[in-house]
């Protein structure tokens, strides 16, 4: 999905002056990989790409980055089973699901407004009010099923 980067890193320095924190060069630094990078990084990603612009962060400094910037509802933490998590820039209003490949871990976003319809009407259908949901499809990509037609899920 689309992203403002820089709408984002706007609202994550206002964040931070809302809160008494200060706007040091590295949590922007590690906000700007997260907002910029158009695809679900892990607390390594984002210290690679860091560390690439040539900006010194210590991992605890990024770990608690991370943190602040779910927090301030900026970026979302997902756990894809492959024992660390992964995070994505949070853009207001779009709603999106994820398919996971177990054999390349490649995450592709997907919408789709028959899903989000019939999600509406299962929770009408038990009288439930949902505020929010997450579906995760694990399988092969189309890359690794033409890599290796036999190709199965872990």
């Amino acid at each position: 999905m689309k992203v403002d980067g820089a709408k984002l890193l706007e609202e994550f320095r206002r964040y931070l002056g809302d809160h008494n924190l200060p706007a040091t060069h590295q949590r922007l630094a590690v906000a700007e990989a997260v907002f910029f990078a158009g695809e679900h990084l892990s607390a390594e990603d984002v210290g690679r790409r860091v560390a690439k612009r040539g900006v010194a962060v210590g991992t605890a400094t990024i770990y608690r980055t991370l943190d602040l910037l779910v927090r301030a509802g900026l970026a979302k933490e997902h756990e894809f089973g492959e024992g660390f998590k992964r995070y994505e820039p949070l853009a207001a209003g779009q709603v999106h699901e994820h398919c996971i490949c177990s054999s390349c871990g490649r995450v592709t976003e997907f919408s789709n407004d028959r899903l989000e319809r019939m999600i509406a009407l299962l929770a009408e259908e038990v009288e439930f009010r949902p505020d929010h949901h997450r579906l995760e499809i694990y399988g092969v990509c189309r890359s690794c099923q033409q890599l290796n037609p036999l190709a199965r899920a872990r």
